[in-house]
C-alpha cells in the first residue's frame, strides 16, 4: 500500500518526527482557507508517484487567492496515470539545507538498506547513477535495527557531521516504520534543515507490505479510499486477484507468478506485448478464472487473451469450465488461446474443444498463436 504524502507524514508524526503545518484541500476554497490559517504555502498534488514538481503538481502560494488558483489548476490534473483528487497545503519552510534519508529493500543484498545523502531534493536514483559516492549506506541488523554508533558513522560518511545529533534521532524514529508498519520503503526527501536549525520532513514516502496488511487494518480503513489508482488493478484487488497493468494489448492469465512472468516473456519473444500480469494462483476454481477474464476484458486496448495454466493444485478442467462460462457470459468475440497442462489435462482440453476453443499444445506455440491472431 503506497500512502500519499500527507498520509505518510501523519504516520511519521506519530513516531515523533517534525512535519510542517498542513491541511488537505479538495476544492480551491478549502485551499484558500488553509493559506489564511497557515500563511504562505506549497500546494502539492497528492498522488502515489514521484515527479510531481516536474509535472506542475507543486506550486508556491503567497496568499489565499494564490492558493485557490494553484489548487484549481492542480486538482483534476493527471500525473503518470493518476488523477489528482486533492492537494496538501503545507506551510512554506525557510530552507537552509536539503538532505535525503530513506530506508528501502535492497533485493540484491536481501536486506534493508538505509541511505543518507547531503544531496537531497533530487531523485536518489539519479544521484546514485551520477555520483554514487554522494550516498552513504548502512545495512542495519534486521532484529535490532541500527545502533547509535552505526548511525553516527553513517552521518559522518555523508559529510553531515555537524548534524550528527538531530540526524541520529531522526534516523531512529524513521526506522520505526520498518518493524511497526511493515514498511518496504520509508523515505524523507527532502529532509529540511531550516534557518533556525530545526530538522523537518519536507516530503515523505511510505509504502507498506501488502502481505502484512492484515496487521494494519487501520491504515487500509483510513487511507485506501482516498485515491483509486489504476482502475483495472483496483477492480482486480476487489476480486482477490494478483494483477498488474502493462502497456500492451494481449491479456495474460497464468497460475503462479513464475509461469505468468514466463508467459509475458513468451508473448514478447513472439512479437507481441502483454496488457497485464494476472496470476490466478494455485487451486483456482472456475469462478476465479471467470473473474480474471472479466477484469482483463474491461480494458478496451486488449485485442486477445492468452491463458497459460499448469495443473498442479489447479485442475485443468476447472480452468476450462471457467473460461467457457466467462466467454459466454461476456459474449467474448476477441481471439482466445488456452494452454492447459497437468492435472485433468485431457478433460480440460475436451471441454475447450466441445465449446469451440482449440487448446495450445505448449506455451511457446500458444504465445505465437495469440500474437498472430491479434495482428
Amino acid at each position: 500500500m503506497k500512502l500519499l504524502e500527507y498520509q505518510a507524514k501523519e504516520v511519521l508524526q506519530s513516531f515523533g518526527l517534525e512535519i510542517p503545518p498542513g491541511r488537505v484541500a479538495r476544492t480551491p476554497e478549502e485551499a484558500a482557507a488553509a493559506a489564511r490559517e497557515i500563511g504562505p504555502v506549497a500546494v502539492k498534488a497528492q498522488v502515489p508517484v514521484g515527479g510531481r514538481g516536474k509535472a506542475g503538481g507543486i506550486k508556491l502560494a503567497q496568499t489565499p487567492e494564490d492558493a485557490a488558483v494553484a489548487a484549481g489548476q492542480i486538482i483534476g490534473m493527471e500525473i503518470k496515470g493518476f488523477r489528482v483528487p486533492l492537494v496538501y497545503c503545507e506551510g512554506a519552510l525557510d530552507i537552509k539545507q536539503e538532505i535525503y534519508l530513506g530506508f528501502t529493500v535492497d533485493r540484491d543484498a536481501r536486506a534493508n538498506i538505509l541511505m543518507l545523502s547531503a544531496r537531497g531534493g533530487m531523485d536518489i536514483e539519479a544521484v546514485a547513477q551520477e555520483t554514487p559516492d554522494a550516498i552513504s549506506r548502512l545495512y542495519p541488523n534486521p532484529w535490532r535495527g541500527p545502533l547509535d554508533f552505526e548511525i553516527r558513522r553513517l552521518v559522518f560518511a555523508a559529510g553531515l557531521g555537524d548534524l550528527v545529533g538531530p540526524l541520529t534521532k531522526v534516523v531512529r524514529l524513521l526506522y520505526r516504520a520498518i518493524p511497526e508498519r511493515d514498511a518496504l520503503t520509508a523515505e524523507i526527501n527532502p529532509l529540511v534543515v531550516t534557518g533556525d536549525g530545526r530538522v523537518v520532513a519536507g516530503d515523505a514516502k511510505l509504502e507498506t507490505d501488502e502481505n502484512a496488511a492484515f496487521r494494519h487494518k487501520e491504515l487500509e480503513e483510513r487511507y485506501s479510499t482516498v485515491i483509486e489508482g489504476d482502475q483495472y488493478e483496483v477492480e482486480a484487488k476487489k476480486r482477490g486477484l494478483t494483477y498488474v497493468s502493462l502497456d500492451g494489448d494481449i491479456g495474460v492469465i497464468g497460475n503462479g507468478a513464475g509461469l505468468c512472468m514466463g508467459t509475458l516473456d513468451l508473448v514478447q519473444r513472439a512479437g507481441g506485448e502483454a496488457a497485464n500480469f494476472c496470476d490466478i494462483g494455485g487451486g483456482a476454481k472456475a469462478e476465479v478464472v471467470k473473474n480474471a477474464l472479466q477484469v482483463i476484458l474491461m480494458n478496451p486496448k486488449v485485442k486477445g487473451v492468452l491463458i497459460n495454466v499448469f495443473g498442479g493444485i489447479t485442475r485443468a478442467d476447472e480452468v476450462a469450465r471457467g473460461v467457457v462460462e466467462a466467454r459466454a457470459a461476456l459474449k467474448m468475440k476477441l481471439p482466445l488461446v488456452v494452454r492447459l497442462s497437468g492435472t485433468n489435462e485431457e478433460e480440460g482440453k475436451r471441454i475447450l474443444r466441445e465449446n469451440g476453443i482449440e487448446p495450445g499444445d505448449n506455451g511457446w506455440e500458444a504465445a505465437q498463436k495469440i500474437v498472430e491472431l491479434t495482428r
